[in-house]
C-alpha cells in the first residue's frame, strides 16, 4: 500500500512536474517565439535599411562608374590627342634641334663678341684719349720740328760755310806743312849724308897722316864738338819737324771733330787727309 501510495504520489508529482515542465516549456516557447519574431522583425528592418543603404551606394557607384567611364573615354580621347600632339611636338623638336643648336652657337659667338665689344670699346676709349694726347704731342713736335728745321737750315748754311773754309784752310795748311816737312826732311837727309861723308873723310885723313896721339886727341875732340853741334842741329830740326807734324795732326783731329759735330760724314770730303807720322815712326 505504501509502495502503491508512494507510486501514486510519485506519479502525481511526476504529472505535476510534467505539467509544470510543459507549462514552462510553453512559456519558454512563447517567449522564444516572441523574441524570434522581434529578432526577425528587427533583422528584417535592419536588412531593409542595409539593403536600401547598399542599393543607394550601388546606385551611386553605378552612376560614379558611368561617370568615370565617360571620364575615362574623355581621357582616352585626350590622351590620343595628346599623343598626336606629342608626336607633332617631337617631330617639331627634331626639326628645331639643328636651328636651336645653330642659335645656341650663334648666341655663344655673340656673347664672345659682346665681351670683345666691351673690351674693344674700352680700348677704343683709351685709344681716343691717347690719340688726343698724341695729337697734342704731334702739334708740339710739329712746332718744334719747324723751329728745328729753321735752326737746321741756319746751321746747315753755317756748316756749308765752315766746310768750305775748313776745306780751303786744310788744303792750304796741308800744302804748306807738306812742303815744309819735305824741305826739312831733305835738309836733314842732306846733313846726314854730309856728316857721313865728313866722317869718312876724317877717317881717311887720320889713317893717312901719322899724327901723334895728342894731336889726334885734339882733332878727335874738335871733331866730337863739331859732331855734337851737328847732332844738336839735327835734334833741333827733328823737334821742329815733330812740332809741325803734331800741329798738322791736331788740326786734322779738330777738323774731324767739327765735321762730326755738324753731322758731316768724313767721306764727303772727297779726299783722305794725310796724317804725318812723328819722327822715328
Amino acid at each position: 500500500e505504501m509502495e502503491a501510495k508512494y507510486t501514486r504520489k510519485m506519479q502525481a508529482l511526476r504529472d505535476e512536474m510534467d505539467l509544470r515542465r510543459k507549462t514552462e516549456i510553453h512559456e519558454l516557447e512563447e517567449r522564444k517565439n516572441t523574441q524570434i519574431s522581434e529578432l526577425v522583425g528587427n533583422h528584417e528592418g535592419a536588412f531593409g535599411a542595409i539593403k536600401n543603404y547598399y542599393n543607394d551606394i550601388t546606385a551611386k557607384n553605378l552612376a560614379l562608374i558611368n561617370l568615370l567611364k565617360e571620364q575615362v573615354e574623355d581621357l582616352k580621347k585626350r590622351e590620343a590627342v595628346l599623343e598626336k600632339e606629342k608626336a607633332d611636338v617631337v617631330h617639331q623638336n627634331k626639326e628645331l634641334t639643328e636651328p636651336l643648336q645653330e642659335a645656341q652657337e650663334l648666341v655663344a659667338e655673340l656673347q664672345k663678341k659682346l665681351v670683345h665689344y666691351h673690351r674693344d670699346k674700352e680700348a677704343l676709349m683709351n685709344s681716343k684719349a691717347h690719340l688726343k694726347i698724341a695729337q697734342k704731342e704731334l702739334k708740339d713736335l710739329q712746332w718744334e720740328h719747324e723751329v728745328l728745321e729753321q735752326r737746321f737750315s741756319k746751321v746747315q748754311a753755317e756748316r756749308d760755310e765752315l766746310y768750305q773754309k775748313f776745306t780751303k784752310a786744310i788744303n792750304e795748311v796741308q800744302q804748306k806743312t807738306g812742303f815744309k816737312n819735305l824741305l826739312l826732311e831733305r835738309k836733314l837727309q842732306g846733313l846726314l849724308s854730309l856728316l857721313e861723308q865728313k866722317e869718312v873723310e876724317i877717317s881717311e885723313v887720320m889713317a893717312a897722316s901719322n899724327l901723334d896721339p895728342s894731336a889726334l886727341s885734339l882733332v878727335s875732340h874738335k871733331l866730337e864738338d863739331v859732331l855734337n853741334s851737328k847732332n844738336a842741329t839735327i835734334q833741333d830740326l827733328q823737334l821742329q819737324l815733330a812740332r809741325v807734324c803734331k800741329a798738322h795732326n791736331d788740326m786734322l783731329q779738330t777738323f774731324e771733330a767739327k765735321l762730326t759735330a755738324f753731322g758731316i760724314p768724313l767721306d764727303n770730303l772727297g779726299f783722305q787727309p794725310l796724317s804725318f807720322p812723328f819722327p822715328g815712326q
